[in-house]
């Protein structure tokens, strides 16, 4: 297991990283998806503490009220702590049902295609508005995600293992509510 001395030496790695790699690539804002989850909120958290403009956006899609709950309490808790972070929520489930509407019911009736359209739809908010405020949407995936099960999270700022994520949401004064969600 990895062992972290210092969670303010990371911390600053990290944010420096991103820093770093925004001015290299001539990048103006961050742009990252908060599910409510623990992967999210720390992703969403390093990236306000750049003090880039950051974006945080909630994108409810026939979400769970808990779900929703988490994302908003974690987004409205970043615009209070930092003047850098601007709370975009985006309501997509009229969207996706139109969508499902228009599509043949031959195309429909997967349980996991039609997951997967939720999240494509989710991809395309996030790289829209990345694309309208010249930044780049940051990944929020883990290593299962990416490896285990074929996930890729482009632009990411993975946390590899769960003990991590858990730690870092204990530096980042993430609510507790927030850590149980992997």
């Amino acid at each position: 297991m990895i062992r972290i001395d210092d969670y303010e030496v990371l911390k600053s790695r990290i944010v420096n990283w991103i820093k770093d790699y925004t001015f290299e690539n001539s990048i103006k804002s961050l742009v990252v998806g908060v599910s409510g989850g623990i992967d999210s909120a720390v992703v969403s958290t390093l990236c306000a503490e750049t003090g880039l403009p950051t974006y945080v956006v909630t994108m409810p899609l026939h979400s769970q009220k808990d779900n929703t709950e988490l994302s908003d309490v974690h987004a409205y808790n970043l615009v209070e702590r930092y003047s850098n972070v601007t709370l975009v929520n985006v309501d997509l489930s009229e969207t996706y049902d139109k969508f499902m509407f228009w599509v043949d019911d031959e195309f429909t009736n997967n349980e996991l295609s039609n997951a997967n359209t939720k999240s494509r739809f989710r991809m395309v908010t996030l790289y829209q508005i990345a694309g309208s405020v010249g930044g780049i949407v940051v990944g929020t995936g883990n290593k299962v995600e990416d490896y285990g099960i074929g996930f890729f999270t482009k632009y990411g700022v993975p946390a590899d293992v769960p003990s991590l994520r858990m730690q870092l949401g204990g530096w980042a004064g993430l609510p507790i509510m927030c850590w149980p969600i992997i």
